[in-house]
């Protein structure tokens, strides 16, 4: 049953993203362009998620067990280091290169639109150089692919 309102869910989420618009790259690339022909939309959409989801968040923060019965993860807060600055400003430069982030992009791929296709292939690529690197390091990153 988890699988399914995760697929659900999953689904909702992609066509909110072609409702709203955000699988295209051009719509974000326009709202980063802050110097020339800016949309505000994508601003708009990002309060609208965060009008749904903060009281969302308040109500999870308060319960022991989803509606499910199975337990709500509590995340210790991490501190800000330079592997999440790093992270951060690779995420937006590929963000600003491409116009796509892994939500949208997603949905390009499963409507097999090419440049989501090669967009995930390198996001995909780019996390396992990175896996890579954490173990060439000795690190050992400690949530991977949702094992704690």
């Amino acid at each position: 049953m988890t699988l399914l309102i995760s697929l659900l869910l999953g689904v909702t989420f992609g066509f909110g993203l072609i409702l709203a618009g955000m699988t295209n790259p051009a719509k974000v690339l326009a709202f980063l362009d802050i110097a020339g022909n800016w949309d505000p939309s994508l601003a708009l959409v990002m309060g609208g998620a965060i009008g749904v989801a903060a009281p969302a968040y308040a109500l999870a923060r308060r319960r022991a067990t989803t509606w499910q019965g199975t337990p709500v993860p509590v995340e210790a807060p991490t501190p800000v280091d330079s592997s999440l600055l790093v992270g951060s400003i690779v995420f937006g430069i590929g963000w600003g290169l491409s116009g796509f982030c892994p939500g949208p992009a997603l949905v390009g791929l499963g409507a097999a639109y090419l440049p989501a296709t090669a967009f995930v292939i390198a996001m995909v690529f780019g996390m396992e150089a990175y896996e890579w690197l954490l173990v060439a390091r000795g690190n050992q990153f400690e949530v991977q692919s949702g094992e704690g």
